[in-house]
């Protein structure tokens, strides 16, 4: 018998992917009424549509509450679960990756190994964990506890935590644990992952953060404010990996507005990342990544906000086909080996883009045709 494998493993092609479709507006801080609904029925439409398009994963983002003081958009208020969301989209897909969004200081890591392999179960080895070490103090708050304001403490526990996380993957065996912030006896799991350890994925700005990424993640997720820039640090970044004797792809994210002319696509950015923007959320959202979190240089802050406004930060993808195409050529030739994707209305926007740049893209060489998916997990008679 024979399953797809992880299609993050994949190798020999530009791995594409969405972004945040699980929370309501998904990276557009709008007000236009066709913004994202993240209803679980739109989740599931848009993820049958993925699949069968030959899409690599889906990434979700994890809240826990809406942006207090911020406006009327409801932007990532209305938000599905991400190992639930997971588990849902992985039992009705049959290629795609889906990943679980869990931030440490939320879970428990003998909970959430058991949860991450469980997923995997289902998804006969189509699972992925995003890790993130925390950022958002009202958010932990929230749930009961402060964010610890220093970086070092912050990623020593999730260092500590993902230890746990990979020995209860990588062994039958019971263990004790005696760390700084865990105290565990008699630990094991069963069952293990479906086909060895889930693609790790991680989001890092600041030099401890890529020193966790870089020791503990298969992907680093990271900004392409400037793909200049980005050329020099994708190479820095996948160095510091090879310093420590591993292999880390880097990975970003983008915003498409692909339409049948350049105008009618640079219209619609000013439509609805202008004209409608939720300046108020805007302001929230931006007050808090720069508060708490390193992931944007803050020399950029012009143009940070108006890529916030149009795309969560993400970089543009705004023209035609071709110059969408042009796009994810320029990410790849940067240096990163793949991108997410976010729309104002994926449902809506993504047959477009689909049938018109994926095409493109595979005559190019970028991406391989949809049937000529060769990655493929023999379920092994021992299981």
């Amino acid at each position: 018998m024979t399953f797809p494998g992880n299609r993050l493993r994949k190798k020999n092609h530009f791995k594409l992917g969405t972004f945040s479709s699980n929370c309501s507006s998904g990276m557009s801080i709008t007000n236009v009424p066709e913004r994202w609904d993240a209803s679980w029925d739109h989740n599931l439409e848009l993820g049958q549509m993925l699949d069968a398009a030959g899409i690599d994963f889906m990434l979700p983002v994890a809240r826990w509450i809406s942006y207090a003081n911020a406006g009327s958009s409801n932007f990532q208020g209305h938000v599905l679960e991400t190992l639930t969301w997971a588990a849902g989209l992985l039992a009705a897909t049959k290629r795609i990756s889906v990943v679980s969004t869990v931030h440490t200081m939320a879970y428990n890591p003998v909970v959430v190994a058991k949860q991450i392999a469980t997923i995997d179960q289902i998804a006969h080895g189509r699972a992925g964990i995003n890790i993130v070490a925390g950022w958002n103090a009202p958010e932990t708050e929230a749930l009961g506890f402060d964010l610890p304001e220093d970086h070092e403490t912050r990623y020593r526990y999730a260092d500590e935590w993902f230890e746990i996380v990979r020995r209860l993957w990588t062994s039958k065996d019971r263990f004790d644990f005696d760390g700084e912030f865990f105290k565990l006896k008699g630990v094991h799991a069963d069952p293990l992952p479906f086909d060895g350890l889930p693609p790790v994925i991680n989001a890092a700005g600041s030099a401890i953060g890529r020193e966790f990424a870089t020791k503990n993640a298969d992907f680093l997720f990271t900004p392409a404010i400037d793909l200049k820039r980005s050329v020099k640090e994708t190479a820095e970044l996948k160095a510091l990996a090879a310093d420590r004797g591993r292999e880390v792809d880097v990975m970003t994210f983008a915003h498409v507005v692909c339409r049948p002319t350049r105008k009618e696509a640079e219209d619609y950015v000013q439509y609805f990342g202008f004209e409608n923007r939720d300046t108020e959320t805007l302001n929230r959202v931006i007050e808090l990544q720069f508060a708490h979190a390193q992931s944007f240089p803050h020399e950029l802050l012009t143009l940070i906000r108006d890529r916030f406004a149009c795309g969560h930060g993400g970089y543009p993808l705004t023209g035609t086909p071709e110059e969408v195409a042009d796009g994810i050529c320029a990410i790849q030739d940067a240096g990163f080996r793949g991108t997410t994707l976010s729309f104002v209305d994926y449902v809506k926007e993504f047959p477009y883009f689909r049938d018109e740049v994926l095409p493109i893209l595979e005559a190019r060489g970028v991406r391989q045709a949809n049937d000529q998916d060769d990655n493929v997990v023999r379920l092994a008679t021992a299981r």
